[in-house]
């Protein structure tokens, strides 16, 4: 029984992108690279989420990016 991965939306795109910078910003892309993000504290994880949210809010802010197009998780 195979699996079929699901196409990723261009939010979707944006969002895993934002994540991964900022786990480097952070300094744990080479974690991440080597363990996966299940491979992350609850704390680390929390981190990033915490700073993509804001993110997000001062893109909506700004109006840099579309309103439909920012998705909250």
């Amino acid at each position: 029984m195979s699996l079929k991965k699901k196409e990723l939306t261009e939010a979707e795109k944006r969002d895993l992108a934002m994540k991964y910078e900022i786990a480097e910003e952070l300094g744990l892309l080479e974690k991440v690279e080597q363990l996966g993000w299940k491979g992350l504290t609850a704390k680390e994880s929390g981190r990033i989420g915490g700073i993509m949210g804001r993110r997000k809010i001062e893109a909506r802010k700004h109006g840099t990016v579309q309103e439909g197009n920012l998705r909250d998780e």
